[in-house]
């Protein structure tokens, strides 16, 4: 008795360390399968649902217990439960159903895609006694897609803009070198041009003096063929006009190495009016269709400033203006400056499309653009508008009359103002 009492405890402690074993099992199970986001459906071999996970109670609305027993046909879309029993009837003769897109019936009469499979439930190695619906919810699939689609797209145009944007470096480098190349032809053009303009002088001067003299017949016949009267006329106007065009040559490669050079300038006096034209003639002759400028700029309107940040926030400016414009017939930009006590301000107005109101509080973040891929950087205005802060004003975004964007300028008119 004792020896069987003892084999009875024995197999008494074994049944409660398998039946421990067996929940630990179980609740290890559940919860695998209630953290699982796909649905997943255990049915039996007439296709009654035995177990589901959290999934499917989620995206139905019911209960686990309400699930239990019920066929699991019955949980898709009318129309589509022949497809989910000959789908079955597939698995029974031994094929595997894979990624097969049915509707769940959702509360309210709502459906919900997913793509599901489904393999045969076997108790151990051989006997299929039923089967498991695998599905996942393609909204969710679809959502990550897009996410990454999104991502993908940012990742590349970010890419053409950091290549636009050192593009754009490399052009400025560029830029100076040649500048720089030109300043030494200008220096001899001018020089040279003063000389002539000094020796032209001189020979009117002699040739005035020789003309009051008792003159030979044969020469004067040759001053007057030669046109020597008319070549004395003309001398002076031609250097002057020389020297002008050098001169400006000369303030365009200035303006240019300003432009791009990266050193800290000192600031200067200059007139704002003539700069503002100057960045507009830089705009204008690079576009395939020009726009109508128009002009309300008092001359002169000077202001004490770092002249090539201000004429770089001129340029884009204008340039963001026109490009605006691009493919609109009638395309017009308004320029206008004006002085307010202390504050000189510069406005630029298009009317183009305008900026769309999801967009305006972004159109001063780097690399944000509305463009084309590869047709701009997304730094123009993210640039502007820090450069016009440390000049010690302000650029602001309006909405234009006639329906398109304004952009104001705001500066101090000297140095050192607030």
């Amino acid at each position: 008795m004792d020896a069987v009492y003892s084999e009875l405890v024995e197999s008494q402690t074994a049944l409660e360390e398998q039946h421990r074993e067996l929940g630990e099992a179980h609740d290890f199970i559940g919860s695998v399968l209630d953290a699982m986001t796909d649905v997943v459906i255990a049915c039996d071999a007439e296709g009654h649902i035995l177990r589901t996970n959290r999934a499917l109670v989620r995206i139905l609305g019911e209960s686990e217990e309400a699930l239990l027993g019920r066929e699991v046909e019955a949980l898709f879309a009318p129309g589509e439960r022949k497809d989910v029993h000959a789908a079955m009837n597939e698995v029974r003769a031994g094929t595997l159903v894979d990624q097969r897109e049915w509707h769940l019936q959702m509360p309210g009469g709502a459906l919900g895609l997913i793509s599901t499979n489904i393999a045969p439930r076997r108790e151990g190695s051989v006997r299929s006694c039923g089967f498991v619906f695998v599905g996942r919810p393609l909204g969710e699939l679809q959502r990550a897609y897009r996410e990454l689609d999104e991502a993908h797209s940012t990742l590349k145009r970010t890419q053409e803009q950091l290549l636009m944007s050192e593009k754009m470096a490399a052009l400025g480098r560029l830029v100076a070198g040649v500048a720089h190349e030109l300043n030494n032809p200008i220096s001899f053009v001018f020089g040279n041009m003063y000389a002539l303009k000094r020796y032209g002088e001189a020979i009117a001067r002699y040739l005035e003096a020789t003309g009051r003299a008792p003159s030979d017949p044969e020469l004067e016949a040759l001053r007057t063929q030669l046109r020597i009267d008319r070549i004395l006329e003309d001398i002076g106007p031609l250097v002057d006009g020389t020297l002008e065009g050098a001169e400006r040559v000369r303030d365009i490669v200035q303006d240019l190495r300003r432009f791009s050079s990266n050193q800290e300038e000192t600031p200067e006096t200059f007139n704002l009016t003539r700069l503002v034209r100057t960045a507009a003639e830089w705009v204008a002759k690079a576009q395939r269709a020009r726009p109508d400028f128009h002009f309300e700029l008092p001359d002169p309107l000077d202001v004490t400033s770092r002249k090539g940040q201000l004429h770089q926030i001129a340029v884009n400016l204008i340039q963001n203006a026109c490009d605006a414009l691009e493919g609109r017939e009638a395309g017009e930009v308004q320029v206008t400056a004006w002085r307010e006590g202390a504050l000189v301000y510069l406005e630029v107005a298009d009317n183009g499309p305008g900026i769309a109101p999801a967009n305006r509080d972004k159109i001063f973040e780097p690399f944000f653009t509305t463009k084309p891929i590869g047709s701009g950087t997304g730094l123009g205005l993210y640039v502007s508008y820090n450069m016009a802060a440390k000049l010690g004003g302000s650029l602001a975004y309006a909405e234009n009359a006639s329906g398109g964007a304004s952009f104001i300028l705001a500066l101090p008119a000297g140095e050192g103002t607030p």
